[in-house]
């Protein structure tokens, strides 16, 4: 059955230099609006369900341009609060062979978003509103006021029934000069919250302070996350491992933790066309994939063609329906560890 899945982060306006030009050589940019909020809850939409953004945008003409942008995703914008004057801005380059593509923020801790008060949510009624909410930890380093508010959303949400979805999502930028010792606390407690988590062996490793004898990637995820899993009792543990090959490719693989079994999807490779936003087309076909009551192996599969296709079209914002994700995985079967 369709559900009702709200996303709780910024909506900014991503400013992209053409082509594969740098910003100090291009004149021209091209904008629209974009963020892991929008991104899961247009993708989740796409999929059939009510996506919901619970976010605030200015109350003006900027505002305004991106409410009609989140309308043409799809997006329900009813528990969106207005007020402010300001959304956070990002510049991308594209990157090129040994190049990497470079992500410049601008004017974000003053976003209309990271202003605001609690008082422009109501809470109580959001988590009403919803069966499902998803949070990222991209959101969770801004400052200490949308940290509360995202704790607090998540026990609202929690206490109805409803689950909660964490993306760690880690940032070390983000974090300031001690930004593991920071951040740990907060991850710790959003992981508490959670029922379903996006995460590998990095964030284990790195965040939560773990520690391994192992030293492939592969060995270390597969000793890690059940121990995070049965610490913090999170149902469903997912997350992908990407190799970039010298011939400009990508390979991906996703992985989903659940019941005490790993099922793995098979080593897609690809050509990237546009990288940014792959990760919420991942952990939104696993959303969908839990939501419809796929079975786990089929459920990482999707999840990774989805992910794939994301990585084929302009901007952040995935736009694969459930019909072209299943034709892209149609050729992949996925293996389980026991």
């Amino acid at each position: 059955m369709p559900k009702r899945i709200a996303a709780y982060g910024e909506v900014m306006m991503r400013l992209q230099v053409p082509g594969y030009a740098s910003l100090a050589q291009e004149s021209h940019l091209n904008y629209s609006f974009s963020g892991t909020g929008v991104n899961i809850a247009s993708a989740i939409a796409r999929f059939g369900h009510t996506g919901y953004l619970v976010s605030t945008l200015p109350d003006n003409p900027l505002g305004e341009a991106a409410i009609s942008y989140l309308r043409k995703l799809g997006i329900g914008t009813s528990l969106i609060s207005r007020g402010g004057k300001y959304v956070g801005m990002y510049f991308l380059e594209n990157g090129f062979g040994v190049r990497p593509g470079r992500v410049t923020y601008t004017d974000r801790l003053g976003s209309s978003f990271n202003t605001a008060a609690d008082e422009m949510y109501d809470f109580g009624a959001i988590a009403e509103s919803v069966d499902m909410i998803h949070f990222c930890g991209i959101t969770l380093s801004m400052n200490d006021t949308v940290r509360g508010q995202m704790k607090t959303l998540a026990r609202e949400v929690k206490a109805r029934g409803g689950t909660v979805v964490f993306d760690c999502n880690y940032r070390p930028s983000l974090w300031g000069a001690d930004r593991y010792d920071f951040a740990k606390p907060h991850y710790e407690e959003m992981l508490s919250l959670a029922d379903i988590v996006f995460m590998n062996e990095k964030d284990a490793l790195y965040i939560l302070g773990m520690e391994t004898t192992r030293e492939d990637r592969n060995e270390q995820l597969q000793e890690l996350i059940p121990q995070v899993a049965a610490k913090y009792n999170i149902t469903v543990a997912s997350g992908t491992h990407r190799k970039i090959n010298g011939d400009n490719t990508h390979s991906l693989r996703g992985y989903l933790y659940t019941d005490g079994v790993f099922y793995f999807s098979q080593t897609l490779t690809f050509s990237v066309h546009d990288r940014i936003g792959a990760g919420d087309a991942y952990a939104s076909g696993v959303l969908h994939g839990i939501s419809e009551g796929y079975e786990p192996g089929r459920t990482v599969d999707f999840a990774a063609a989805a992910a794939m296709l994301a990585h084929t079209v302009t901007g952040d914002t995935p736009t694969a329906n459930e019909r072209e994700v299943l034709q892209a995985m149609s050729q992949h079967m996925s293996d389980v560890e026991r």
